[in-house]
């Protein structure tokens, strides 16, 4: 090699040197912001996830008190209206459960208090990032909230109060026990029956579970 194409070499080197760190920088940057994103894209599964699961449990508790009340009209105009709010029960142990099966932790879960029968979940991902490349990443968590709420699929159509009857054998045909119907989604049509619960609907055939936006 020539002492002016050392020369040059030797001026080149520095630029090169340069330029391959300033890729390979560049790389750690993308990889550092692509691990961000499938941290929160996880989290954010899971939050959904424990949202469904503890707004599924939430409704499924529904069932033991739907059949106590079977012959309580004024229960079921409750029930099966945008205004209820929901049954008693710990439903948030399923959002534990479910966030956990999806590698997350630090679950924060509530019934809304908005007027909504529901559930807000807030948890962070089980691990965190796992390079500083961009100062004060490494072992951050992603961070993800999901609401899901629980709404009727029927309305409740109340029997109407038969008029008096002055007929001395109107007793031997006494008039039937049901409250009432309830008109479903799915052409479902449930005459609510006191004398047998065994005849209640499935409980997702009665009230809806999804993700709502806030």
């Amino acid at each position: 090699m020539s002492s002016d194409s050392s020369k040059d070499w030797g001026q080149a080197a520095p630029l090169y040197i340069a330029a391959v760190a300033g890729l390979l920088f560049a790389a750690l940057v993308f990889f550092a912001f692509g691990e961000a994103d499938i941290r929160r894209n996880g989290a954010q599964s899971a939050a959904d996830a424990a949202a469904l699961a503890a707004a599924k449990e939430s409704r499924s508790l529904m069932e033991t008190d739907l059949k106590a009340h079977l012959a309580d009209p004024e229960y079921f105009e409750s029930v099966f209206s945008t205004s209820f709010l929901g049954g008693v029960g710990n439903a948030c142990s399923k959002a534990s459960d479910f966030a956990a099966r999806n590698k997350a932790g630090g679950v924060r879960c509530r019934p809304l208090a908005d007027g909504r029968w529901g559930y807000e979940v807030r948890l962070k991902s089980a691990k965190g990032m796992s390079t500083d490349i961009v100062p004060g990443t490494e072992g951050r968590r992603a961070e993800a909230m999901a609401v899901a709420v629980i709404e009727p699929r029927c309305v409740f159509v109340p029997k109407e109060t038969p008029a008096p009857d002055s007929d001395p054998d109107a007793d031997a045909n006494p008039p039937s026990v049901s409250i009432g119907r309830l008109r479903c989604d799915g052409d479902l049509d449930w005459s609510v029956d006191p004398e047998d619960p065994t005849l209640v609907p499935d409980m997702a055939d009665l009230f809806t579970v999804r993700l709502a936006e806030d």
